[in-house]
């Protein structure tokens, strides 16, 4: 499961920092420092979730940078709405079919 959110929070990084690019430089924000910033944070935050994954408390992280990522649809505009539903819905597929394959690799391991 961890290398399956990681690889999501991941490919999140990425996502932000061409959404950030693409947001100011056709103009969709008034004020390009501050969505530079929120930018530059988010990736930042989504780096270190990526870190806390296998970690106690690390998924709720995780959750809550969906979350943000979300929100920073204010700052961005509707499509960042839409790219976050998306990354919503790849945190919950990592989350579900890596604890399915954590299963199925203790079952295989005590038989």
């Amino acid at each position: 499961m961890n290398v399956l959110c990681r690889s999501v929070l991941g490919i999140e990084v990425i996502v932000v920092l061409l959404a950030t690019s693409l947001a100011t430089s056709d103009g969709a924000v008034r004020n390009t420092a501050l969505a530079w910033g929120i930018g530059i944070g988010l990736m930042v935050l989504l780096i270190l979730g990526a870190g806390l994954v296998g970690r106690r408390g690390g998924l709720t992280v995780g959750w809550i940078l969906q979350v943000v990522v979300l929100a920073s649809a204010v700052v961005v505009g509707w499509a960042m709405l839409v790219i976050g539903a998306i990354f919503v819905a790849l945190w919950w597929t990592a989350i579900y079919l890596g604890s399915r394959v954590d299963r199925m690799k203790a079952e295989r391991a005590a038989s």
